[in-house]
């Protein structure tokens, strides 16, 4: 099934954060060897040099490294993967932050809401 793409947005840059979210929630583990292009472009439903740049891209960050015939593997660097995932989880606090906020909350409302949250999540399990 095609990913979902933002039309706001170009596509490589989603792909990127799609991936970026799948290297932190572990559905490829530090050193595994990454689909080819041609694979995760027609999972994608995009065209493989979209993927190819994607790809490139995360490269450049450090996320991804190329062997020349063996194809693309994940880096083993653990921290890098971490830090990644806390940069998507900021992210996240962000903007809920400014949702919440728009809603005429104070920081100190927030962090309430957020906690008693929280502890009712934490009840249900």
């Amino acid at each position: 099934m095609p990913w979902s793409f933002d039309d706001n947005l170009p596509i490589y840059l989603q792909i990127i954060q799609i991936l970026k979210c799948d290297l932190a929630r572990g559905k490829y583990l530090p050193g595994e060897k990454l689909p080819a292009v041609r694979e995760l472009a027609m999972e994608a439903g995009v065209n493989p040099n979209t993927m190819q740049k994607a790809l490139a891209e995360l490269e450049r960050d450090g996320l991804v490294k190329s062997q020349r015939t063996a194809g693309r593997f994940v880096t083993e660097d653990k921290e890098k993967i971490m830090e990644v995932a806390k940069t998507l989880a900021y992210g996240e606090i962000a903007r809920m932050i400014d949702n919440i906020s728009s809603l005429g909350y104070s920081t100190e409302e927030i962090l309430s809401l957020v906690e008693k949250y929280l502890t009712q999540s934490a009840n249900k399990q």
